[in-house]
């Protein structure tokens, strides 16, 4: 293996680093369109861990770092599960397969209120698990001068995951702080973190806050 002396274990820079949260949105919080078909003993049985985290450690640490972002000058920017249409006929196959449908406007399609965007803050909706697959992200991200992609939100063995290998392979330098995204089980969040090892940079959000801090 040749070495060509860089590494994705660089600090991010002013003026070219983007906050982006993925899906952190209505549709999969509590009384979201995602468990319409659910009984409450599946959604507690299926969900129980995922919201406990959520609640307790992931969104705490996307507030931290949302503030954290603003303060240093960092864009911060937002994708959410939403369609161009009402009824959902632009969706990605795999989106129709799974039933994953939040209407364009609906309160689904919301970034939760925890970490509301600002007023000119910028909301991109996506219609596949990677945010550069079905939306003009990497163009927009271009023209803000961006280099350095710190990715948070959910699921980590889903979109996080689609997300930071797309954005890898596009060329931006990854960092995803490992405490500040969620899903359904420690197992899964714990396998999802260990098989993208490779494409970013992995800290927690404290370090990362530091990090922030100095720019």
């Amino acid at each position: 293996m040749r070495d060509f002396g860089i590494s994705r274990d660089v600090p991010v820079r002013k003026g070219a680093t983007a906050l982006l949260f993925v899906d952190v949105q209505n549709y999969s919080a509590p009384g979201g369109g995602e468990y319409a078909h659910l009984s409450h003993e599946e959604v507690a049985t299926r969900c129980g861990y995922f919201f406990r985290e959520m609640r307790e450690r992931a969104l705490p640490n996307m507030q931290r770092l949302q503030a954290a972002a603003r303060a240093a000058g960092v864009e911060v920017m937002y994708t959410v599960i939403e369609s161009l249409t009402r009824d959902g006929r632009d969706l990605s196959l795999d989106y129709k397969i799974s039933g994953l449908f939040c209407p364009r406007g609906s309160h689904d399609a919301q970034v939760l209120t925890e970490i509301a965007p600002g007023e000119d803050e910028i909301v991109i909706p996506k219609t596949s698990s990677s945010v550069f697959i079905s939306t003009n992200i990497h163009y927009v991200l271009g023209n803000l001068g961006v280099r350095h992609l710190i990715v948070a939100g959910v699921l980590t063995d889903q979109c996080i995951d689609s997300t930071v290998r797309d954005a890898c392979d596009y060329g931006y330098l990854v960092t995803l702080p490992t405490d500040a995204c969620a899903t359904y089980s420690a197992e899964r969040h714990q396998s999802a973190i260990a098989n993208n090892h490779g494409y970013c940079r992995q800290v927690t959000t404290a370090a990362l806050l530091s990090e922030l801090a100095t720019l």
